[in-house]
């Protein structure tokens, strides 16, 4: 059996979108550091659950080959 290719590549992507989605939420802090802290906390409770949104096909390609 052959290793398989898509689980590097897919590791990689995940690392990537990890990377991505810190840098765009870090952006916003000098906005979001003024709000009251209740809505600090929901916003990141919020987009701290929103990034796993594309992990399901992402891991499901690189085990099947394909993201269905």
């Amino acid at each position: 059996m052959t290793p398989s290719w898509r689980k590097p590549v897919g590791m990689l992507a995940i690392l990537t979108l990890i990377l991505v989605w810190c840098i765009v939420i870090v952006s916003f802090s000098n906005v979001i550091g003024g709000w009251h802290w209740i809505a600090q906390l929901v916003f990141y409770v919020v987009t701290g659950i929103v990034w796993i949104t594309p992990l399901k096909p992402l891991l499901r390609w690189m085990e099947t080959g394909n993201s269905r």
